[in-house]
């Protein structure tokens, strides 16, 4: 629980400051970009307006670009092009670029026919629609966007390496934040383990009191009351004990290899019975010579647990299905029972210690809520998983895939 504690908060935190590198450093190329192309674009429109040439430099607009850029004239390079439509060019002006002749002119032209701005190979454009023909104007840009390029880079870089090194000190100091919690959590599993051990000895005098009492005085409805209880109290109590020992490490496990589908159809076998005197219909289907290594003891109070769940809460005429199959690398269990009802929340806290999907915590059932959290520790610390699923709410499936 602790290793997974951990592992949620790196998660949570490496995510976390991974979306926001990712919105800062998208938030400044975006800028970058946005900045380079709007200051190419007010030049292409200065262009476009004087047919593909700058205006005299004694000119509003070429006093203000001058005051903003004065080596604006010598740095820029660039060409027009007029096209009468889609595949007719009239006139090309290639003197302030040597890269593009008039050939490769009409190409580029031709080629952006259709969009009204933007960049083609290495050239900032602009359409300008002036009287019968159009004007095309191109800028070259190579140099901003070989910039823009390694800013991006850079930016990336930077933001993977910060990154890198928070997921070091989160790995470093993880082990720090959740120490309080994991100790609160040992201090609380050995408690319950004491408390456990500690009961169990009153309990064992009063049931054998009780017994004595029963023998010399005869039975009455008290006495066998004080019986009743002392068992519902005594199998609390083994249930928490050998939870708090599920949930600590594997050392407790005995694992030896064993048929787990012999296994299972002795234990529905068992269950068979009981459903047929409740009324119940009972489907089993498990796949023979499926071989596990694992404790057997522990994976057969799974199996039973699950079966006794579905018995006691499906309907009067309900339905309960077993299966038992190999998947790929995963072994699967699967037990399904219909019921009254149940929600989303109900499904969320099924395994969570002492929940019970009846608010009224009606004892009737004989359960004491604990069940299926010893089915989920057992199988956690077989290196499996479980998850419950409902497809109408009217029905409970338990899914457990363990590790072929």
């Amino acid at each position: 629980m602790i290793q997974k504690l951990r592992r949620d908060l790196l998660t949570a935190a490496m995510v976390s400051l991974g979306l926001v590198f990712a919105a800062i450093v998208l938030t400044a190329n975006l800028f970058n970009y946005g900045s380079m192309a709007n200051e190419a674009d007010t030049l292409l429109t200065i262009l476009a307006e004087n047919g593909g040439t700058f205006p005299h430099w004694e000119s509003q607009a070429m006093k203000e670009l001058l005051t903003q850029s004065p080596e604006v004239l010598f740095t820029c390079r660039y060409f027009s092009v007029s096209m009468a439509d889609a595949e007719t060019i009239t006139a090309a002006n290639t003197e302030k670029i040597s890269a593009v002749d008039e050939a490769g002119a009409a190409e580029y032209a031709k080629a952006v026919w259709f969009q009204e701005k933007g960049f083609y190979r290495n050239f900032r454009f602009i359409r300008w629609n002036g009287g019968e023909e159009t004007l095309f104007v191109f800028m070259d840009c190579e140099k901003d966007l070989l910039s823009f390029y390694s800013f991006m880079r850079t930016s990336i870089l930077i933001a993977s390496l910060g990154l890198l090194s928070v997921f070091i000190l989160l790995l470093i100091l993880s082990g720090r934040i959740v120490k309080p919690v994991a100790e609160s959590y040992e201090k609380q599993k050995r408690f319950i383990t004491d408390a456990g051990h500690e009961i169990k000895t009153p309990l064992t005098i009063i049931s054998a009191d009780a017994d004595v009492l029963d023998m010399e005085c005869g039975g009455n409805e008290w006495l066998r009351d004080i019986q009743l209880q002392i068992k519902r109290l005594t199998a609390l109590t083994n249930d928490l004990i050998y939870l708090s020992k599920m949930e600590e490490a594997q050392g407790h496990l005995q694992m030896t290899d064993f048929s787990l589908s012999d296994l299972t159809d002795e234990l529905v076998q068992s269950f068979q019975a009981l459903a047929k005197a409740r009324g119940k219909a009972f489907t089993s289907s498990i796949q023979p010579d499926i071989f596990f290594h694992g404790d057997e003891r522990a994976l057969s109070q799974v199996i039973s647990n699950l079966l006794d769940n579905a018995l006691k809460y499906s309907e009067p005429d309900g339905t309960i299905s077993v299966e038992l199959k190999k998947q790929g690398r995963s072994i699967c269990l699967n037990v399904f029972n219909t019921t009254s009802a149940i929600t989303e929340e109900n499904l969320n806290n099924l395994f969570e210690r002492f929940y019970r999907a009846d608010p009224s915590r009606n004892s009737r059932t004989g359960g004491h809520g604990i069940g299926l959290s010893i089915v989920k520790a057992v199988v956690t610390a077989h290196k499996g998983e479980i998850r419950a699923s409902s497809r109408d709410g009217r029905s409970l499936l338990i899914s457990v895939s363990l590790p072929a």
